[in-house]
């Protein structure tokens, strides 16, 4: 056997694999008996249809003999057998159908279930786009979105049709080749002086054709599995740049941004539509020769077998017999042919499933460097951060805030402030070292997610609304300097669209006022505010987190911000190659106590 073709069964072996990977939790879930006994139904009414096919061929034989002996009482009789046939033919094309569809729905509910549970725990979601964004070799996957929604449809829609596809090919091709061999005949030509027979003809024709054409389709339509896996990237992208549009249309609409961000678009939509034309000349390639392969296959069998219905061999109903299984035995081999391009879609959907789950499991198997626990106070040893490319920005901190305090966190732009409160919070995967917070701990980023539907939800996220009363949420809004909104609660819109910057900054600051929690973790979080907002609001949350026995760390650029702080965390940048304690990091953290200029 030569590598290549070694090869090609390697990758064959591969993809089964990796589709009995996907496809198997399902069956082996806390739903495996429904499903099992699902596609059990399926397969038994795919046999049931095979069945039908093979009593048409022999209904094929009795009602052309008939018409062709002049027989009345033949025809009428196989008239009425021919209702009966197919009756149950398309009860049965029914079932199967409403069958596989409920068993397709039900698949890919768990599966999307599955995955997104999987996605959404234990920070997969953040983990995997950082991982993303720090690849040099693109091979963390893009677009989750696609992947659960769209990917998710067409694995469990084709992995259902391909393969009770090729079960019925399979399955057909067993029950008519007899069938064909028996009706064939021999074939006998003389070669050198001497007679050969084949025993069989027909159906060693049938296998020559159908082998000839899978080689063929093959190799045309190869390059079509490449193709379609980038055709659904390239569109995702675009999908996700649009919805980009959407999300900051104000910013874009301030900046004028409109013919730099029309020029993204159009750079998109122009990979898509380029690599689409790639697909369409691949697909007519492929089309092509199916359609070539498909006509001819249709008047082949007469072709071959007139010499003997012309010389009074076999009778017209005989004839039919030869062609209707010849043309089951030639489907069915000729199955590859028929779904190349099918195949070739579930491939590329497959590999991009597959990509996303395995980076899952990496990451669920991956063990985080940080040790992080539960105290009364935070406390850091031996702190180490990093930017997803592998730069040390801070290494060997040890930190320590007690209730009572309050301390305030400066340093240049791109330092690793927000950075730090990540590792603080333990969603930072390139941290190592211990860290101890307070299990109450709230962390408040400088741009807050503002879900969209009422209000009360926005202002309770991510707790329920029914926690706390009307009275409370509206005194949240009103302490929040957002009064305006305390009486719209059951009011229903896109809240991060409708509102400005610090209004969704002091729907945040509510949420804290609201919550009431004792350690509060805030990052730049009043940037949007004036002067006197924020000042009233620094005092409130001072006095909230400190009435709760907490303390409150804050990221602020704005000296006024201080005056709530009585001690200050500066990273300073150090020298390269100065040999401190940072261990080749780029910054230092100076730790400081303050006493503040107000109350």
């Amino acid at each position: 056997m030569s590598s290549s073709v070694t090869a090609r069964a390697a990758t064959f072996a591969q993809v089964v694999k990796r589709v009995f990977a996907l496809a198997a939790p399902y069956f082996k879930s806390e739903e495996k008996w429904r499903a099992r006994t699902m596609f059990a139904a399926i397969v038994a009414l795919n046999l049931a249809y095979v069945y039908a096919l093979v009593l048409f061929n022999q209904w094929y034989g009795r009602f052309y003999d008939g018409l062709q002996n002049k027989d009345a009482t033949v025809f009428w009789r196989e008239i009425r057998v021919f209702c009966v046939l197919a009756f149950f033919n398309i009860l049965l094309q029914v079932l199967k159908f409403y069958v596989t569809q409920l068993l397709q729905l039900r698949w890919r509910t768990w599966m999307t279930r599955d995955y997104m549970t999987r996605w959404m725990t234990n920070r997969t979601f953040y983990h995997l786009e950082l991982a993303r964004y720090a690849s040099k070799d693109g091979q963390t996957p893009d677009n989750p979105d696609q992947r659960i929604q769209e990917d998710m449809q067409l694995f469990t829609d084709y992995t259902m049709t391909l393969s009770m596809g090729l079960l019925n090919a399979v399955v057909t091709l067993v029950s008519f080749v007899g069938i064909l061999w028996g009706l064939s005949g021999s074939f006998e030509f003389s070669m050198g002086g001497t007679t050969y027979q084949i025993v069989g003809a027909m159906v060693w024709l049938a296998v020559a054709y159908c082998v000839v054409g899978t080689v063929i389709t093959h190799f045309i339509g190869r390059p079509l599995i490449g193709t379609n896996f980038r055709q659904q990237r390239f569109e995702a992208d675009f999908r996700h740049h649009l919805v980009r549009v959407r999300e900051y249309s104000e910013a874009i609409a301030l900046d004028r941004g409109e013919k730099v961000e029309h020029g993204q678009l159009d750079v998109r939509f122009g990979s898509v539509l380029r690599n689409y034309l790639v697909l369409i000349k691949q697909q007519k390639n492929l089309i092509t020769f199916t359609s070539f392969f498909g006509q001819a296959a249709v008047i082949f069998p007469f072709v071959v077998a007139a010499p003997r219905f012309f010389s009074g061999a076999i009778q017209l109903g005989q004839l039919m017999q030869i062609s209707s299984a010849f043309g089951k035995v030639q489907d069915s081999l000729s199955w590859f042919v028929d779904n190349y391009d099918k195949v070739a879609v579930w491939r590329a959907t497959t590999d991009r499933l597959t990509s996303f789950d395995d980076a899952m499991r990496a990451h669920a198997a991956q063990a985080t460097p940080l040790e992080r626990g539960e105290s009364t106070e935070l406390r850091t040893d031996d702190l180490a951060v990093a930017l997803p490319t592998g730069a040390s920005l801070l290494a060997g901190a040890a930190l320590a805030v007690k209730p009572g305090d309050s301390v305030l966190l400066q340093g240049p732009s791109g330092s690793g402030k927000s950075t730090l409160f990540r590792a603080f919070a333990g969603i930072w995967p390139f941290a190592s070292g211990h860290v101890k917070v307070p299990g109450d701990a709230v962390f408040m980023p400088q741009r807050p997610y503002v879900p969209d539907g009422k209000l009360r939800d926005a202002l309770t996220y991510p707790n329920p609304a029914a926690d706390f009363t009307d009275d409370q949420l509206r005194q949240a809004l009103t302490d929040a300097l957002l009064p305006d909104l305390a009486t719209r609660l059951d009011d229903s819109d896109s809240w991060s669209q409708k509102l400005s910057g610090g209004e969704q900054q002091r729907l945040a600051i509510a949420r804290v006022l609201l919550k009431k929690p004792a350690w509060l973790f805030a990052d730049e979080i009043t940037s949007a505010l004036d002067a006197k907002a924020e000042s009233e609001l620094y005092k409130r949350l001072s006095d909230t987190v400190h009435a709760a026995g907490g303390a409150m760390v804050s990221i602020a650029h704005r000296a006024a911000v201080g005056d709530f702080h009585n001690q200050r965390w500066t990273l300073v940048p150090q020298e390269e190659g100065t040999g401190t304690a940072g261990g080749g990091a780029r910054y230092r953290l100076n730790t400081s106590t303050a006493q503040p200029a107000a109350a």
